[in-house]
């Protein structure tokens, strides 16, 4: 029988809330979730733990003194992050701000919302399909990861994938289908 423990990620990647029947934050969930079409709530609960390790670490450094090397050095760090996935904006240059983040910030910045966004889908739940059936590219890279964290520099390269047929790709199966059956012609006129 092989070894099961062998390979096993220790690392959490979501937190479960702590009362899971708080109604107030049932229906927030439920309406996060549908707006921006999420799989399940589990995709919430990992973007609200990310959140709280980075809200965490900005709070350790506000402990430390305005001129500590330590909070300069990784604040700014912090701060260049946050810029880079346009989290925040140049303007926004206090670690205070990193407290004031909500999940909404982090959601905007999905794939699958800028996919949306951008006009490339109709809905959100097709922006979703388009990304898992390899039709969406960012930059040269296809990405089928609808919780991909689109960075600000990247975000003017989400296009159609070259081999989608969106894309000019070649066409799809039941387009090809019908060509052969010699309903192409009709197709044609249509377009």
């Amino acid at each position: 029988m092989p070894k099961i423990g062998q390979y096993r990620n220790y690392g959490k990647t979501f937190k479960k809330p702590r009362r899971p029947f708080e109604k107030e934050r049932l229906d927030g969930e439920l309406k996060l979730v549908g707006e921006y079409g999420l799989r399940n709530k589990r995709e919430l609960w990992r973007v609200q733990m990310i959140l709280s390790k980075i809200r965490n670490a900005a709070r350790n450094l506000l402990q430390h003194d305005e001129d500590d090397p330590k909070r300069l050095f990784e604040g700014q760090a912090l701060m260049r992050r946050m810029y880079k996935y346009g989290l925040l904006n140049e303007t926004q240059d206090k670690l205070d701000y990193v407290l004031a983040l909500q999940p909404n910030d982090f959601l905007e910045r999905r794939l699958q919302t800028v996919v949306f966004k951008q006009g490339l889908a109709k809905s959100i739940h097709h922006a979703r399909v388009l990304i898992k059936q390899n039709h969406i590219r960012v930059g040269k890279q296809v990405v089928n990861i609808p919780s991909f964290i689109v960075r600000v520099d990247s975000q003017k390269h989400v296009d159609f994938s070259l081999t989608s047929p969106f894309g000019g790709g070649r066409p799809g199966r039941c387009k090809r289908k019908n060509a052969g059956k010699g309903g192409a012609g009709n197709a044609e006129d249509d377009e």
